[in-house]
């Protein structure tokens, strides 16, 4: 054999990725579910500049459908301008991140206020839920008596 691994080594190697696979599936994730009413934060001086920039370039360049060019170029230029040039972009990210922290702090103070409110909401459509599924229960019981 020149290969170093038989046929069983490999069968093996793969049968033990399948079970970690199938063990991680089985378990929840660590990671939180993100509110939806959270404010998403604001973009940087640079992403600012880029949405200005792609349109510009989807003008110069209208045949090109490749993001990454547009990227590269987008990058480049970044890089090749003045603090002075990149003056307005700072400027608009900077307004939009006061912006953002203004709205966090109200989407904080809800989120101090708001749980209790939820908490009685969610139970009443939980039973409502439940209550409609009892119902198809019973009638599906009724069907395999017949």
């Amino acid at each position: 054999m020149k290969g170093g691994k038989s046929k069983s080594d490999t069968k093996s190697a793969k049968l033990s990725v399948n079970k970690k696979a199938a063990t991680k599936g089985g378990r929840k994730s660590g990671k939180a579910v993100k509110d939806p009413n959270k404010p998403k934060r604001p973009a940087s001086a640079f992403f600012v500049f880029m949405e200005e920039f792609r349109e510009q370039y989807k003008k110069d360049h209208p045949k090109n459908k490749s993001v990454a060019a547009v990227g590269k170029a987008g990058g480049d230029k970044w890089k090749s301008m003045s603090e002075a040039e990149k003056a307005p972009f700072v400027a608009k990210a900077e307004k939009r991140k006061t912006e953002y922290e203004k709205n966090m702090k109200a989407y904080n103070k809800r989120q101090a206020e708001g749980p209790k409110d939820d908490e009685e909401e969610s139970e009443k459509s939980v039973s409502e839920v439940n209550d409609e599924e009892d119902d198809e229960e019973g009638s599906g019981e009724e069907d395999d008596d017949e």
